[in-house]
């Protein structure tokens, strides 16, 4: 695979590969969505200010972008490529598939500031 291509990483695989800690899972939407919902162990880098140099530098791992549906994080990982920045990979279809293949998810109830899983 081309160094200037994206590639697509399913959510089962992203799941696979964080649990196995070979990626680094960045997601790049708002602080509100974030704080709605999120994969645990993704990193929080909102494409609105997003710098691919302000990025954690891990040669160990891959740097994996996941969105609301896979927009914004292609946007992100092509940015990273146009600046240099190793392979970049993102989740087809974001945290969206990522929750429809049954896979768990965090989020905060508002009503007690409690940690809910969802799984």
């Amino acid at each position: 695979m081309s160094q200037n291509t994206v590639r697509e990483v399913s959510p089962e695989e992203a799941k696979r590969q964080l649990d196995a800690g070979r990626i680094l899972l960045v997601d790049v939407r708002e602080p509100n969505e974030y704080q709605a919902e999120r994969i645990h162990g993704a990193l929080l880098f909102p494409l609105k200010t997003f710098d691919p140099a302000a990025l954690p530098n891990d040669e160990e791992r891959e740097l994996v972008f996941h969105c609301g549906t896979g927009k914004r994080s292609l946007d992100a990982a092509q940015r990273c490529l146009a600046a240099g920045r190793p392979a970049a990979a993102h989740v087809t279809g974001g945290i969206k598939a990522w929750r429809e293949a049954g896979l768990p998810t965090i989020s905060i109830d508002p009503s007690t500031g409690q940690v809910v899983d969802r799984r």
